[in-house]
């Protein structure tokens, strides 16, 4: 089998091209990490909030920051019992509980991300594992937060849980309208 020889001009053309793959793949895997362990300020465990991903009842529309005031308003429009209301609360509580631990195993995970990908060469297998292990706590926060969205399901009638639904539609429609908006405004002019 002939042997093919490098060209000695396309060897810096080939190494820089292996650099700039190299950094655009550290990069995006350091801001994944982040993305996934560790939430902008403001959100509360799992990374959520209304409007994304699990809706109001995921764990930022009302397990998170200011969630009570997002409990209370929610079981106000559906016209909750005093029974419900306790139940309901119960059952955030515990679930905010639970993510929150969640929230802590994936910090760590986002740690070991920074220290895999400040090392002088990065494990491509060890990368991969811990890919797999971010992905697992993931999925076990997303189960976590269903669970306790059924839980609250069950605890509401299906007319309170119309009424949930109808005033969730109604505020995302004014969310993308708003957002629309401000993308307009944010356009530079013609």
């Amino acid at each position: 089998m002939p042997r093919t020889r490098l060209n000695p001009a396309s060897a810096p053309r080939a190494a820089w091209r292996l650099f700039v793959a190299t950094a655009v793949l550290a990069v995006a895997g350091s801001l994944s990490l982040a993305a996934l362990a560790a939430p902008p300020e403001g959100r509360g465990p799992g990374g959520l909030h209304e409007g994304h991903g699990m809706g109001a009842m995921g764990p930022r529309g009302l397990m998170g920051p200011g969630g009570a005031r997002h409990i209370e308003r929610m079981l106000d429009a559906v016209k909750a019992t005093p029974e419900q209301r306790t139940q309901v609360q119960q059952i955030l509580q515990a679930a905010r509980t639970d993510l929150q631990a969640q929230h802590e195993a994936g910090r760590k995970l986002h740690d070991q991300g920074q220290a895999l990908f400040a090392q002088p060469a990065v494990d491509a297998r060890a990368a991969e594992a811990l890919r797999q292990q971010m992905l697992a706590q993931h999925d076990q926060a997303t189960k976590r937060m269903m669970q306790a969205m059924l839980d609250v399901s069950r605890v509401l009638s299906p007319e309170q849980r119309k009424t949930l639904a109808d005033g969730m539609a109604r505020r995302r429609a004014m969310m993308e309208r708003h957002q629309q908006e401000r993308q307009q405004m944010d356009r530079p002019p013609r």
